[in-house]
């Protein structure tokens, strides 16, 4: 009878055998994915910091264009006319003509470049005193009469209005020059042919100053009530001391005023550079 093997085989451990008694090492490479994971965690970050950046930056730029559009819009806002103020509507009211010193003497040669512009150069400072369109006051009055008399321009006192074939110009006359120029800027003020209380100016032989298609020009009488309406102007206060404005009694809200150093009927602007071109004087007869 052979032998029984007396040795038991081994009885399995109910518990995994550890490291140390296996005698194997832990596996040290990383889980797959792991360093994806944390270069897409990285990148987000810096998202947030550059969206946070661009937002800061952003606002603050918008701080800043809002307080340069206030600043720029004060600046921009300043009037044409610091004193006296300029009315936004058209001069109002009941004025005479204004009587001034005689005007200043004629210079020789031709207009520059920038004068034929025809007010493009600096104009004077307009008076503080009360008789401005804003205040409604009115400059002294003169009653028509029939000595002779010359219309000075307030931004170009050595020119006057002066009849040239016809068509009426705002140029130098010499007060000692020709007779024929000076009678030529010289003419007779008296009550408007459509308003007495305004004024029509008259070059004698029946001939008047009257606007035809917005132009002053001398035409002869014609007894028609569009020409009476047409030779009749209404003086009104002006910006400048001693100064009125000329508004056509039938076109209201029409001044006389030059540009190219011609004499037009322009509506009412209320800009530094009407006020100063239809603004004029009465002086002493050049003729």
């Amino acid at each position: 009878m052979p032998e029984r093997n007396t040795e038991s085989a081994p009885v399995p451990s109910p518990h995994l055998p550890k490291v140390w008694e296996t005698g194997e090492t832990l596996d040290q490479s990383p889980i797959p994915g792991t360093r994806r994971l944390w270069l897409a965690g990285a990148l987000l970050l810096a998202v947030l910091a550059s969206t946070v950046t661009t937002v800061a930056l952003l606002d603050e730029d918008k701080r800043t264009s809002a307080k340069d559009r206030t600043e720029n819009t004060s600046a921009q806002d300043e009037p044409l006319l610091v004193a006296p103020p300029v009315a936004a509507t058209a001069p109002s009211g009941k004025s005479g003509l204004a009587a001034a010193s005689p005007s200043v003497s004629a210079q020789d040669g031709s207009a520059s470049p920038a004068e034929q512009r025809g007010g493009a150069d600096p104009v004077p400072k307009p008076s503080s005193s009360k008789s401005t369109p804003a205040s409604g006051g009115k400059p002294p009055a003169a009653k028509p009469s029939s000595a002779r008399k010359s219309v000075q321009s307030v931004n170009y006192p050595d020119r006057h209005w002066r009849v040239d074939h016809d068509s009426v110009r705002l140029d130098r006359v010499d007060a000692h020059g020709s007779s024929r120029t000076g009678q030529e800027a010289s003419f007779r003020l008296v009550p408007g042919l459509a308003d007495a209380d305004c004024v029509s100016f008259s070059l004698g032989n029946g001939r008047y100053l009257r606007h035809a298609q917005f132009r002053l020009r001398a035409d002869r009488r014609d007894g028609s009530e569009l020409f009476e309406k047409d030779a009749t102007f209404c003086p009104r206060p002006s910006a400048f001391s001693g100064a009125v404005m000329l508004e056509s009694v039938n076109y209201r809200g029409r001044f006389l005023r030059h540009r190219d150093f011609r004499l037009r009927l322009d509506p009412y602007e209320n800009s530094r550079l009407y006020q100063a071109d239809s603004a004029f004087r009465l002086v002493k007869g050049l003729g």
